[in-house]
């Protein structure tokens, strides 16, 4: 696997929920690139929790649709907004059995609709979750323009 760097962490007014690692009340999540496939791997805080030792429904989907949006950064090469999502919770996530890995992949390109698969994995590799994300995309000329994509074409690695 190979480390996703973050190009926006140089921005003054950056504090994504999702990605940023100085916004204290976030999910604070990293990226990796494994072949066709966005990878995170993310260990529950207890803020993150719904029912006893359980892990939100609304923080699993949360996690899903940012790896998505990182899923259209790197591997699509632009900028995009989700436009749909369905989620499929299937075992219950718990809390305390440590780190869980999310893997997201291009399930279809539709015109500028991805449709991206997003799957999250418990520490002992048991799909809990899974879900499909259609992302409106931009053409990179607007992504850089007005979503602040960036221009490097090597931006994303180390």
């Amino acid at each position: 696997m190979k480390k996703i760097r973050n190009p926006f962490l140089k921005r003054s007014d950056y504090n994504c929920f999702g990605c940023s690692p100085h916004n204290k009340f976030g999910l604070q999540m990293t990226f990796f690139e494994d072949g066709e496939e966005i990878v995170s791997e993310w260990t529950p805080k207890p803020q993150f929790q719904g029912y006893h030792n359980v892990l939100h429904g609304g923080i699993q989907t949360t996690l899903m649709d940012e790896l998505a949006s990182w899923f259209v950064y790197v591997k699509l090469k632009t900028a995009g907004v989700t436009s749909k999502m369905e989620i499929k919770l299937k075992k219950t996530l718990f809390m305390n059995k440590g780190k869980i890995t999310l893997r997201a992949k291009l399930k279809e390109m539709k015109k500028n609709i991805a449709n991206i698969s997003v799957k999250i994995f418990d520490s002992e590799g048991n799909l809990c979750t899974e879900g499909v994300f259609a992302y409106f995309t931009f053409p990179r000329k607007i992504a850089v323009k007005k979503f602040d994509y960036p221009v490097e074409e090597t931006a994303f690695y180390e």
